[in-house]
């Protein structure tokens, strides 16, 4: 079962020739999320060929012009392929304030449902694969970073055990494996954890982006395989960061090593920044935490299953 995540833009504030403005993807065993939604989002979606008429959800974490611009296009764009299944997006409270003067203003033909949905501390999706969650930020609006993370998996079935037991290979055996006890011809009653193995981690990623520096955003992405973070300035930019409610480079390495993800990607650069200076903000960043890349726009990554 994949579950792959792309970067369709790293710029903050405003679009330059190389990056769009913020947004990521996630495409999990077919279903697509979309995460912001900033201007140029359509054209990374078109050049990944990413089916963007199949986003099954889109989560907005706050009302900036450079995360949402690219909203309106999205969802004209869904009416011209015939879509039937309802788009839920999550955000701020005036989210569907925005969304319906879009769809008013601009007299928008939508031909299926829009359900916008406040994304409340906590979790706001939970099914029997995946929750995601949303967590407060700190910026100059109200902000939310999302987590999603796939729910433990059974063991491995342990055959050999099975045998020992004299459980007889065919439906039982099916049984045992969704967590059923079973009772043997003998009257034995056999559980399910006397032949499965431990239960195995699902994979988690997390989007964080824009806020002030947050001890307790470590604690929420807490054990990420992949944090995708915005590291706006460089270090010596960090009074800045602070009044404009941003992160630096090293203060998302901090959260990353804090909260022991496997890796980090860094988006959401200042364009005060030339892509040949992106090398500075790499060079804060894995001075606190090495497995840390330079997040560029159309940038994929595989995220495996560890056992």
């Amino acid at each position: 079962m994949n579950f792959e995540v792309f970067i369709l833009g790293t710029s903050g504030m405003m679009p330059l020739p190389n990056r769009h403005l913020t947004s990521a993807m996630v495409r999990r065993d077919g279903e697509l999320f979309l995460f912001d939604c900033g201007e140029g989002t359509q054209v990374s979606l078109k050049r990944l060929n990413l089916k963007w008429k199949k986003i099954d959800s889109i989560f907005i974490s706050h009302m900036h012009a450079d995360h949402v611009t690219g909203l309106p296009g999205i969802l004209m764009l869904s009416s011209q392929v015939d879509r039937d299944d309802p788009l839920t997006i999550y955000g701020p409270p005036r989210l569907k304030e925005y969304v319906d003067a879009n769809r008013r203003i601009l007299d928008m033909y939508i031909n299926y449902e829009i359900i916008v949905r406040v994304a409340e501390p906590g979790i706001i999706i939970d099914n029997d694969e995946y929750t995601v969650s949303a967590f407060p930020l700190l910026h100059t609006k109200p902000c939310v970073g999302y987590v999603m993370e796939e729910k433990e998996r059974a063991g491995v079935f342990n055959v050999e055990r099975a045998k020992e037991l004299n459980v007889p290979m065919g439906p039982l055996w099916g049984k045992l494996q969704r967590g059923e006890a079973v009772r043997l011809p003998d009257g034995t009653v056999i559980e399910s954890d006397q032949v499965m193995g431990q239960k195995r981690s699902g994979r988690k990623m997390s989007y964080v982006t824009d806020t002030a520096y947050l001890p307790t955003i470590a604690e929420a992405v807490n054990g990420s395989d992949l944090l995708l973070c915005e590291g706006m300035f460089t270090a010596d930019m960090e009074e800045t960061a602070a009044e404009k409610r941003h992160l630096t480079a090293s203060q998302a390495a901090t959260i990353a090593r804090d909260g022991q993800v496997a890796q980090l990607a860094l988006m959401h650069y200042s364009p005060r920044y030339s892509d040949w200076e992106l090398k500075y903000l790499l060079r804060d960043a894995q001075e606190i935490f090495g497995p840390t890349v330079l997040g560029r726009d159309r940038m994929s990554f595989d995220l495996p299953l560890k056992d």
